[in-house]
Formats: structure tokens, sequence, C-alpha cells
């Protein structure tokens, strides 16, 4: 994953938009496309009717709409996405008035998107612009910026060495993340009050660091023991999770206070602009 993959969300007037890299562009979710101009709760009866009384459209769909990947905490999933010129074909179907605002915003995106591939350290100026704007504070924005980071070389590592799909990312960082803090993701999503977020957008700045250490100390094992297939990955996965476990438990004896926090930035984007302190 190159660095420009990385900020997976692209945001237009406050809202959220899941985007992914193919075939050297950007290509994004038509459900959050939708939701975002009709403000519709159900995107995909949106879509439906929206086929059904444009003919031409639901007759290039296919061509139209491509089913990607999109990163989340526990794996991948695929998702309906459209490019820009997709998108654009798309937003004829949708009566809206933000619609052409939102055109505008897909050029800008598209050119921001030609000038990170010259120069891959404009992604990741963005994307701290994009936690700014959603109220973060910079401390903790340095952190997720590593934790990134950290993560990048881990995935890496994972590639490199036979992990094949997002179900063994996915197992891999389960066993991480329940030697770190003994919940699997999704738990951890569950205590934190999250659906589809991500997961770490809503840690606190020790969560942040005890996953860094479990994912560096797990890169280190993997290249200290050269280990090669799932198996041998998993076991790495399971050790370096459990020496951030270990970590975690003598803070918690230390401070009388659980590290795990139901704390969570959902607030942020909110109009009164409440937030957990991290």
């Amino acid at each position: 994953m190159t660095a420009q993959e990385i900020a997976k969300l692209a945001v237009f007037e406050g809202k959220e938009i899941r985007k992914t890299i193919h075939n050297g562009e950007w290509w994004f979710s038509v459900a959050d496309v939708v939701v975002v101009l009709t403000d519709t709760p159900n995107a995909t009866d949106y879509i439906k009717k929206m086929r059904k009384r444009d003919d031409e459209l639901s007759k290039g769909w296919g061509q139209i709409v491509t089913p990607l990947w999109l990163a989340t905490e526990g794996g991948k999933q695929k998702v309906n996405c459209a490019s820009t010129e997709g998108l654009f074909r798309i937003i004829q179907s949708i009566p809206s008035p933000k619609a052409e605002p939102f055109k505008r915003w897909l050029a800008k995106v598209g050119h921001e998107r030609i000038q990170e591939i010259e120069n891959p350290e404009l992604a990741m100026a963005r994307m701290q612009e994009l936690y700014e704007k959603k109220g973060y504070p910079k401390e903790w924005i340095g952190k997720r910026m590593r934790g990134i980071a950290v993560r990048q070389d881990l995935t890496d590592e994972w590639k490199n060495r036979g992990a094949k799909n997002s179900r063994e990312y996915a197992i891999l960082t389960n066993e991480i993340m329940q030697g770190a803090f003994d919940l699997k993701v999704e738990d951890y999503k569950t205590v934190k009050g999250l659906e589809r977020e991500n997961l770490r957008d809503h840690m606190t700045d020790m969560e942040l660091i005890l996953t860094m250490l479990a994912e560096a100390t797990t890169t280190t094992l993997h290249r200290d023991r050269d280990s090669q297939g799932f198996e041998p990955l998993k076991e790495d996965a399971r050790d370096g999770g459990a020496v951030a476990g270990r970590t975690r438990k003598d803070i918690e004896q230390q401070t009388g206070k659980p590290v795990v926090s139901q704390d969570n930035f959902k607030e942020i984007a909110s109009p009164r602009r409440k937030k957990v302190k991290p």
C-alpha cells in the first residue's frame, strides 16, 4: 500500500465518502455518494429506484460500477464503486441541489490524485488536514499518523511472507488485538459503540500507543524469525499482541484504571462539535 492509498476517506460538506485506488485513480463508494447527495436513510433502496427510472443507466450499470475491496479494521469488504467519470453519469439521475458543487468537488479530488502520484507526501499531508478539519487534537493526529506507518510496515511484511487474502489479514489483526486488549476488533468496536466507523479513529492516546507497540513488535518478530506462511505469522501476531498486553496490564495495575475505554470521537462531526477527550 502506497502513501497515496492510506487516506481511505474523502469528505464532502462534512460527510464521509469511502474511496480506494483502482487502475491508478480514485474510485468512490456509490452508496456513500447517494447518501451525501440525497440524505436517504436507505441508499440500497434509492439506487434500485434510480435504476428503474433510468433505463440507460441500468443497462450500463455493469460498465459504470465495479465491486472493489474497501479497507475496514477487521479486513476488507467488497463495495460497489465508481470512478469520477462513472459518478458524473450516476449524478445525472439524482435530482439534488448538491449535484453541481459535488461535481466541482470530484474534479478537485481527481486533480489532487494526480498531484499525489507525483508527490506521495501530499497524501499524508491531506490526511492530516482531514483529521484537523474533523476536530481531532493535533497530539492525537501525530500518534494516528505514526500508527498508520507502523500498520503499513506490518501489512507489507504479511504480503511478502505469505498472507494470501483479506480474511487472513483480518485473522492476524484479531490475534494482535486479542493479545493486546483481550478483544477482537468487532468486540472492541462494540465497546466503543461503533458500527461502520474505523476503530483506530476512535482510540484514545494510550490505546493507539499500545496498538503501535503490538504491531511494531509483530513486525520485528516476523523479521527476526524470518517467518513464512500463515501459521508462523499467526504465532508471531499472537506473541506481538501479548507483549502489548503485558504492558497494558502493568499500566492498569499502576493507574488502577482500565486502558480500554468507551470514549470515542463520534461527536466531533456533530453541529455542536462536542467531543470525548482522548
